[in-house]
C-alpha cells in the first residue's frame, strides 16, 4: 500500500529534531532506520503529516565504555550492536539478541533506539534492556531526563517519551562474565517470536519477555522466585503469573503461557550451566 501524503524534513542535530517535533505536534514522527514507522505508513495505522529524517545524526550512533556502564547511542544499528567488542564483553546478551533480529538487510538499517521507542512487545531487544536493567536518555525542550527500563514501556506501542523527546542513549549495567541466555520460539526463521525469554545471572537477575501482554515486560514473579531460594522449576512455573498474553493466528493465550514456562526453565537451566 501507499502511505499517506506527509511533509519530510531532514535535521542536522538533535536540538533540530527537538524543535521540529515540538512544532510538529503530535502529527510529527521521527525516521531513523524505518523499519518499524514505514510498516505502519504503508498499512494506513500511521498517518504523520511531518516526518522528520534523524538517520543522518552521526553523533547517536557509538558504543562508549564508561566505568560500570556501557552506553550506547540510540542511532547505533543493529549489526554494530551485534559486532561491538565492547558490548561482546560486557554485554554478551545485547550483542547476542541484535544479531537475532530479522535478516541482514534488517540489521544493516534497524536501530537499537528505533527497537525500543517503537516499544512492539514482539520485539526481541527490548526484553534484553529490561533484563539488563537499561536506563535510557529522552532529550525534550527542557533537556534531558533518565527513563528506567521498567517505566518506560506503558502501553501497546506506547512508551514514557513525550511527543516533543527523543531517546538519545541506552545506558546498560555492565554484565561482565554474567551467565545469560535468550530463548525464542518463532514458527519460521525470521519471524516475530511467539514467545521469547531474555534472562542474565550475574550480580544480578534479570529475567523478561517478548510478546506476552501488551507491553515488553519483566518476568518479576520469576525474579522474587528465584531471590526467594526457588530452583529454576519452580520459578519457571511463574512465568506467566498475572500476565495476559494476546491470542492471534500464531498462538493462543494458553499456549502463550505454557511455552513461557518452558522458555524460562530453559533460559534459567542455560544460564545456570554457561
Amino acid at each position: 500500500m501507499i502511505p499517506a501524503s506527509f511533509d519530510y524534513k531532514r535535521a542536522s542535530t538533535v536540538d533540530e529534531a527537538v524543535s521540529l517535533l515540538s512544532d510538529g505536534g503530535e502529527d510529527a514522527k521521527l525516521l531513523a532506520g524505518g523499519h518499524s514507522l514505514l510498516p505502519l505508513m504503508k498499512l494506513r495505522l500511521a498517518a504523520p503529516a511531518l516526518v522528520i529524517d534523524i538517520g543522518r545524526l552521526r553523533d547517536l550512533s557509538f558504543v562508549r565504555d564508561s566505568g560500570d556502564r556501557v552506553v550506547i547511542g540510540a542511532l547505533t544499528r543493529h549489526r554494530d550492536v551485534e559486532i561491538d567488542q565492547t558490548l561482546r564483553q560486557h554485554l554478551p546478551l545485547l550483542s547476542h539478541v541484535a544479531g537475532q533480529v530479522g535478516d541482514p538487510q534488517v540489521r544493516h538499517r534497524g536501530t537499537l533506539g528505533g527497537s525500543i521507542a517503537h516499544g512492539d512487545p514482539a520485539s526481541d531487544l527490548p526484553a534484553a534492556c529490561l533484563a539488563l536493567g537499561a536506563t535510557f536518555t529522552a532529550v525534550g525542550p527542557s533537556g534531558s531526563r533518565q527513563i528506567d527500563a521498567t517505566d518506560f514501556f506503558q502501553g501497546f506501542l506506547e512508551t514514557a517519551l513525550a511527543p516533543d523527546e527523543i531517546l538519545t542513549e541506552i545506558s546498560i549495567p555492565k554484565a561482565t562474565g554474567a551467565a545469560w541466555s535468550f530463548q525464542k520460539f518463532n514458527r519460521r526463521a525470521q519471524d516475530w517470536a511467539i514467545v521469547g525469554v531474555a534472562a542474565v545471572r550475574g550480580d544480578r537477575t534479570g529475567v523478561a519477555l517478548v510478546n506476552m501482554g501488551p507491553t515488553p515486560l519483566r518476568a518479576t514473579p520469576v525474579e522474587e522466585a528465584l531471590a526467594g531460594g526457588a530452583s529454576d522449576a519452580e520459578a519457571a512455573a511463574r512465568a506467566a503469573e498475572g500476565l495476559e498474553p494476546p491470542e492471534d493466528l500464531n498462538a493462543s493465550a494458553e499456549y502463550r503461557r505454557h511455552l513461557a514456562q518452558v522458555l524460562v526453565r530453559r533460559a534459567l537451566e542455560q544460564a545456570r550451566a554457561a
